[in-house]
């Protein structure tokens, strides 16, 4: 195994966007591809390019996409949330930019168009549930820890990915109402989909970095290796 990696620039409505990519270079066949949807903070982190490595090493291109654009990574909570506020406020707008990066990414030499899933963590969870609720053909949705709640604006399309959602079962930032409210619209949407809770787990548990338990954010060593575990087999399952 050879894991490769480099920066893949591509734009959507006037924004340059910059996403890193990392494959297994000792084979020529195509393969399945993840898009990996950043936290809040942003693009191009140690963390987001760790994780597409990772990723790689399952046999996947890992394809870490920028939604802000020009790899900007922001330097502390405000600066997160002025980049992320566009977004949020506007979900079609957010929905297009994510499916640029499926559009960028679906012709690269090494992905099998035809199987595709993404992930996401943070704001990054609620981008990849996004993708599934705009109906774009991807295989399989994985929820780290993301927001879960619906647009109050867009609808949402009929989803044919399947979707896993891995939450905190202490976090204070995704309460249990917006749970209830995700799992009746998954329901109403006739979606396939998981929900696995991790008791005395925070938000951001996947991150090393997360050291804010006075505010419901830790990392959780426990529970980020059992997330993975079942983000790798739940991705094998949908990738046959």
């Amino acid at each position: 195994m050879v894991i490769k990696s480099r920066e893949l620039e591509y734009q959507h409505e006037n924004a340059n966007l910059k996403a890193y990519m990392a494959w297994d270079d000792s084979t020529q066949e195509q393969r399945p591809m993840v898009l990996s949807c950043h936290d809040a903070m942003g693009a191009n982190s140690d963390f987001q390019h760790g994780r597409a490595k990772a990723l790689a090493k399952l046999g996947y291109v890992g394809f870490a996409l920028d939604v802000y654009g020009d790899g900007k990574h922001a330097n502390n909570a405000q600066e997160a949330y002025q980049q992320m506020e566009p977004f949020i406020s506007d979900r079609e707008f957010l929905r297009r930019r994510l499916l640029s990066a499926i559009e960028a990414a679906s012709d690269l030499p090494e992905v099998d168009e035809k199987k595709i899933a993404a992930i996401g963590y943070c704001f990054g969870g609620l981008c990849a549930l996004d993708l599934a609720r705009s109906g774009a053909p991807l295989k399989g949705i994985v929820s780290f820890h993301g927001t879960l709640s619906a647009s109050d604006t867009v609808a949402a399309k009929p989803v044919s990915s399947k979707i896993l959602v891995q939450h905190g079962w202490s976090d204070p930032l995704v309460p249990i109402d917006q749970v209830i409210e995700f799992t009746a619209e998954m329901n109403a949407l006739k979606a396939d989909w998981e929900f696995v809770g991790y008791g005395g787990t925070m938000h951001s548990f996947t991150n090393p970095d997360a050291n804010n338990p006075e505010i419901g954010i830790a990392y959780s060593k426990t529970a980020d290796h059992r997330s993975w575990l079942r983000m790798s087999s739940f991705l094998t399952e949908v990738f046959v």
